[in-house]
Formats: structure tokens, sequence, C-alpha cells
């Protein structure tokens, strides 16, 4: 059966712009990049601490998805943090915007939401 999850892939509409911010914004180490000329077209896999990875490519003409009203499909993306003052501090820090902290209704845990260079949204959840 299922016991995690492996990756997550996302489509960038600019792929040294969204590179520099998974890697230099967030801090997500590189474990492979790849260019693939058939498809003109990036790949570059980043690590998590935990294992997981994120995906990134570069499609050429790939077209937007909407987010907001919500649409159907993958809702948002969350991290989880051991302390989110201080990754909301270093996000500030660096340039991304960040919704103020609220407190999960039924868990108590603190989250809030941010976003990549394309609009997707990110979540950081307080462990």
């Amino acid at each position: 059966m299922l016991k995690g999850v492996h990756h997550v892939a996302i489509i960038c509409s600019d792929y040294a712009r969204s590179k520099h911010f998974y890697t230099k914004v967030l801090g997500l180490d590189i474990v492979h990049e790849v260019y693939r000329e058939a498809r003109d077209s990036y790949k570059l896999d980043l690590a998590l601490p935990d294992g997981s990875q994120i995906e990134l490519f570069s499609f050429p003409l790939a077209p937007s998805r909407p987010s907001y009203p919500e649409a159907q499909g993958l809702r948002h993306l969350a991290f989880c943090v051991e302390d989110i003052d201080a990754v909301v501090s270093k996000l500030v820090a660096r340039g991304v915007a960040c919704e103020p902290i609220r407190v999960d209704e039924y868990t108590q845990r603190r989250f809030t939401f941010f976003a990549d260079p394309d609009g997707l949204p990110l979540e950081l959840y307080e462990s």
C-alpha cells in the first residue's frame, strides 16, 4: 500500500525564476537537473529533508492553471515546519509576501499561505 509522498510535480512559466525561488528562497537541495532537448524542457529534482521531492518542469507555452476562485484539482502544497515565525521571517526578508498566521480550528496548529512565482498556493504548517 501507500507509504508516503515521493514527489510533487510543478510546471513553471519561467524556469530560471522558479529554480531561484525553490533553491535560494526556500532552500531546497538540487538532486538532479537535466535539459530534455526533444521536449525543449528542463526537469529539476529538488529534495526536502524528509526524503520527498519536488520535480520542477518547464514546458514551452504551458497554459496557466486557474487558482482563484478555488478550482477543482490540487488546492495547495503544504510544507511542515517546526517554527513558523522563524520561517515566515526568513521568507519576508527574501521578499516573499505571506498571509497572516492563522490557527487551524480543528488541530490548533498554526499555518499560513504564500505563493511561488507562478501563483501556486504554498502553505507552511507548524508541527
